[in-house]
């Protein structure tokens, strides 16, 4: 790779000379910088660019695997997705997507839509680790994801002339029915994990309909027991390592919640309690500022809230729900006492209404039961 550094219309261009089947072609870049007083930066950016060229003519070759083109993408993925976004993409990508495509070893020109589509067909019968059966609709969707971000790098690199991810078909989508507790078997659960350490967490969590991310993630600058508030802004997230986050999932996300009684004796009893441990412990203590905690001040893990959950629930001998159906919990709660899925959507966070209306729609009963009550009414009055 060479290159040489050109003056049109009083701006430097970088001029790249590339070799393709054995003829030289010239790719002119330009640099943005006026002739006087920037050659030596100009001279900067020739050299910049004839390094990135050459690692990329290195990486990138017409007979490359697809398997590792797919590393090339992820690294390029790296440094534009947050970390659990990343992690996501890695751990599918190091399950699913390369094995397959490393056993059958194709190159970047050799996949189209036929092979593409014999192994969305293949993932979605047999595609679980486990052996029991296919991958659901949503993660193929997620492997689409990946696999459409790569060959769309391929065909910007000139590899492919067009995507052929765009024309697979995936089975439908199907529709979540999610699971929830009533009134009457949250005051159950609540009664049965007295004493837990995850006890207070796990009623925050129902009360406000709170994300696993976001009840682990609250902090006590969040709580402002002066003005009776308490404001979601920062998130903890695992897919294979634990990240903490000073943002939401979105801006809607980002948002408060007025102290009951209730709720605020809660988190005050929960302070007296850190505040006792903090100077039992001394230097001992691990000071975090995070609202729920073991004795030692340590943090619980995702993963941890999760499993321990569903362990309480089987030894109270209570209806399985999966942690997140505390959420789910609070919106019917909200539904069935006649608040409407704009109120539902605000207080939980979602970014659209749609959304709310997707999952919790169903559920609208108070507000549907009142409107065929005034539809009867009308009809027998016939006015």
């Amino acid at each position: 790779m060479t290159g040489s550094l050109q003056i049109k219309n009083g701006k430097y261009y970088i001029v790249l000379n590339t070799y393709v089947n054995g003829k030289r072609k010239q790719k002119w870049i330009t640099t943005n910088l006026e002739e006087k007083g920037n050659k030596r930066r100009a001279e900067q950016m020739l050299r910049q660019a004839i390094l990135e060229a050459e690692q990329h003519t290195v990486n990138i070759q017409s007979d490359m695997l697809f398997s590792d083109y797919i590393r090339l993408w992820l690294e390029s993925a790296k440094s534009r997705v947050d970390a659990v976004t990343y992690q996501g993409y890695e751990l599918t990508a190091n399950t699913h997507v390369l094995p397959w495509f490393q056993e059958h070893a194709l190159s970047v020109q050799q996949i189209t839509e036929d092979i593409l589509q014999e192994y969305f067909d293949c993932k979605s019968t047999s595609g679980r680790k486990d052996g029991a059966g296919g991958l659901s609709p949503a993660t193929l969707r997620q492997h689409k994801n990946i696999l459409y971000q790569t060959l769309q790098k391929a065909v910007k690199d000139k590899l492919l002339p067009s995507n052929p991810c765009q024309f697979v078909r995936l089975p439908g989508k199907v529709r979540y029915e999610a699971g929830f507790y009533s009134a009457h078997q949250l005051k159950s659960l609540f009664e049965a994990i007295q004493g837990d350490p995850l006890a207070p967490l796990i009623q925050v969590t129902a009360m406000l309909g709170l994300r696993r991310s976001e009840v682990i993630g609250l902090q006590w600058d969040c709580v402002d027991f002066d003005k009776n508030l308490l404001t979601i802004r920062r998130t903890v997230s695992r897919v294979t390592k634990t990240v903490a986050k000073d943002k939401t999932k979105n801006a809607s996300s980002r948002r408060s919640f007025p102290l009951t009684e209730e709720l605020r004796t809660l988190l005050l009893q929960v302070k007296a309690e850190q505040e006792e441990n903090r100077l039992l412990l001394g230097k001992a203590y691990f000071a975090s500022n995070r609202v729920f905690t073991w004795s030692t001040g340590k943090p619980f893990s995702p993963d941890y809230v999760s499993a321990h959950f569903a362990a309480l629930l089987r030894k109270h001998n209570l209806p399985h729900i999966r942690f997140h159906d505390l959420r789910h919990s609070c919106a019917s709660l909200l539904l069935n006492q006649g608040f409407t899925l704009k109120d539902v959507q605000e207080w939980l966070g979602h970014a659209d209404i749609q959304m709310t209306a997707n999952i919790y729609g169903h559920l609208d009963v108070q507000r549907k039961q009142t409107m065929a009550e005034m539809l009867a009414g009308r009809l027998s009055s016939g006015c």
